[in-house]
C-alpha cells in the first residue's frame, strides 16, 4: 500500500514515522511525504544564537499528554526532555498597569484555595464574593455551546472573563474567550459543572481523589516539557529516522482525486497514484483538496477559521535584566490597551535556554482579532514591543539580538459549533476509503495532539494493508 502524506509539520513528520515503525512490524505500506515549504517541521523551529535556544513557534508542550514524550522515547532522545523550572513558576498579570501575580492555587481560572485569593489584588471584592457564591452553583447541564466567556462569567463573573480567562486563552490558542467554544476548549469544567455545578468545589473534590490514591507522596509531574536544544530537537531526530529519498520538499500539491482504484494526487507538473492519503494540512487546505471528493466535507474543513501572531525573541545581558519580576512571565488583558498579549522570561521558565550570564524574553502579538500587525514591517514591530516592554517592565537596554516571527493562519480556532463539526468531518472522513486527517484543526492544538493524530493516521493505513 502506498501513502502519500501531504503536509510536513510535525503531524505529518509523526505519521512518516509511525509508518515506518509499522513497515518494520510487517505491515506492507510505503509512502511519500509532500510539503510544499523547503524544510520540515512547520513552526517548530529553533536557532542558536549568542549561546541561546530560540524558539520561533512552540517552546514546549503539555506534560500532561503523553504522546509528545512517547514520540521522543520512541526516536531514542527521552534522555533530552527537560521539565519547566516550576519551583521557579509565577505568572502576572497586568492589571491597570501593573503586574499582579497569579494567587496560589488558581487552577486554570478556578481557585481552589480561599486564603490567598481572598488575599490578591488581581480581582476586586465583587468578584472575590461571587467566588464564594459559586461554591453553591447547582449542577446543570449545559443547554446550548456557550463560549468560554459565557461560561465563565456565569461563575465568576466579567472581571473573571476580562483578566483570567481571555488572556490565558489568548496565550494558549492566539484566540478569544467570546469566540472559543466552552465544550471543545475546557471540556473537563463542562463535565464538572454538569455533575457538580461549581467548578471550585469540583477542583476540590478531585484533587483530594488524586491525593488518596497517591500510595505515597510523588514528586509532581513539571508543567511544560520541552527538548534540552529546542523544539527543532524532536523534528530533527524524526528526520533521521524516515526515509529521506521518500520525501519530497517545495512540492505543492495542487489537488486530489478519489476513485475506485484509489487517490490521484495532482502536482504542479504530473500527477502520482497512491491507495490512501494523509493530509496533515491546515484544515483550510485540506477542505480545497477535498472539495471535489466530498463537497460537504470539503466545507466543513474550510469553514474552521485560524488565528495569526508574531513572535519576538530578544537576547539581553542578564545584568541588563535584573529588574524583571521572579517568574514565568506575564499574560495582557485586551483592557490593558496594548499590542502584546504575553512575553515570557524564558531563561526563567526553563534551563538550557541560556548561558549564566544571558537572558531571553519572548514576546507575543497578534491573535484572533489583532492580526493586522502581521502586516508591520520588523522595525516597527520592534518599537512597539520595546516600548511596551519599557512601559511594563521599565526596561530600556537595547537587546543584543532580536529575532520576529511571523505566523500566518497558524493557529485553529475552536469555535461555538466546532465539535459538532468535527463530529461531522470524522464521520464523512470514515466513509471515504483510504482516507486520514491529522493536525490541530480537530480535537486539540497543542503538539501532543498533533503527534497523537498523526500516528493514529499511520496505524490506520498500515491496518489497511493487512486487510
Amino acid at each position: 500500500m502506498r501513502v502519500a502524506i501531504i503536509g510536513g509539520g510535525i503531524s505529518g513528520l509523526s505519521a512518516a514515522f509511525y509508518l515506518e515503525r509499522e513497515r518494520a512490524k510487517g505491515a506492507p505500506v510505503d509512502y511519500v511525504l509532500f510539503e510544499s515549504a523547503s524544510r520540515l517541521g512547520g513552526s517548530m523551529l529553533s536557532e542558536s544564537i549568542d549561546g541561546c535556544v530560540v524558539e520561533a513557534g512552540p517552546d514546549s508542550f503539555v506534560s500532561e499528554k503523553p504522546a509528545a514524550a512517547q514520540l521522543a522515547a520512541d526516536l531514542g532522545i527521552a534522555d533530552q526532555l527537560i521539565g519547566s523550572n516550576d519551583e521557579k513558576r509565577k505568572t502576572y498579570i497586568l492589571v491597570n498597569g501593573r503586574l499582579v501575580v497569579m494567587p496560589d492555587g488558581l487552577m486554570f481560572m478556578v481557585p481552589t484555595k480561599i486564603l490567598p485569593t481572598g488575599l490578591s489584588p488581581l480581582f476586586s471584592w465583587g468578584t472575590k464574593l461571587r467566588m464564594i457564591a459559586e461554591l453553591f452553583h447547582p449542577p446543570r447541564p449545559m443547554q446550548k455551546d456557550e463560549t468560554v466567556a459565557e461560561m465563565v462569567e456565569r461563575h465568576f463573573g466579567s472581571e473573571m472573563v476580562d483578566r483570567l480567562a481571555d488572556p490565558l486563552l489568548s496565550g494558549i490558542y492566539g484566540g478569544d474567550a467570546s469566540m472559543l467554544s466552552a465544550r471543545a476548549v475546557l471540556p473537563r469544567f463542562v463535565e464538572m459543572e454538569e455533575k457538580y455545578g461549581s467548578l471550585s468545589r469540583a477542583m476540590l473534590v478531585a484533587s483530594k481523589k488524586m491525593k488518596a490514591a497517591a500510595k505515597q507522596p510523588a514528586k509532581p509531574r513539571p508543567l511544560f516539557t520541552s527538548m534540552k536544544n529546542g523544539m527543532q530537537q524532536m523534528v530533527d531526530a524524526v528526520v533521521g529516522q524516515i526515509k529521506m529519498d521518500n520525501v519530497r520538499l517545495n512540492t505543492s500539491v495542487r489537488g486530489l482525486q478519489h476513485g475506485e482504484q484509489g487517490w490521484t494526487v495532482e502536482l504542479e507538473d504530473r500527477s502520482a497514484h497512491f491507495d490512501g492519503v494523509i493530509l496533515c494540512t491546515p484544515a483550510r487546505i485540506a477542505g480545497q483538496l477535498l472539495q471535489a471528493t466530498d463537497a460537504a466535507l470539503g466545507s466543513d474543513l474550510q469553514a474552521i477559521p485560524y488565528s495569526s501572531s508574531v513572535t519576538v525573541i530578544l537576547g539581553y545581558d542578564l545584568d541588563e535584566l535584573r529588574g524583571l519580576p521572579p517568574g514565568f512571565g506575564y499574560l495582557v488583558p485586551k483592557t490593558e490597551g496594548l499590542r502584546m498579549r504575553a512575553c515570557t522570561f524564558v531563561h526563567n521558565k526553563f534551563p538550557h535556554r541560556a548561558p549564566a550570564d544571558k537572558g531571553l524574553l519572548r514576546c507575543f502579538l497578534g491573535g484572533a482579532g489583532n492580526e493586522e500587525v502581521l502586516r508591520l514591517g520588523d522595525t516597527e514591530i520592534l518599537k512597539i514591543v520595546q516600548r511596551e516592554l519599557n512601559q511594563v517592565l521599565k526596561l530600556n537596554a537595547d537587546p543584543r539580538f532580536v529575532r520576529v516571527f511571523r505566523w500566518r493562519g497558524a493557529m485553529a480556532q475552536y469555535g461555538s459549533g466546532h465539535l459538532d463539526r468535527v463530529n461531522r468531518i470524522e464521520k464523512a472522513t470514515a466513509a471515504i476509503p483510504g482516507l486520514a486527517l491529522a493536525g490541530n484543526a480537530y480535537r486539540g492544538i497543542g503538539v501532543p495532539d498533533c503527534i497523537r493524530t498523526g500516528q493514529a493516521a499511520a496505524v490506520q493505513m498500515a491496518n489497511i494493508s493487512k486487510c
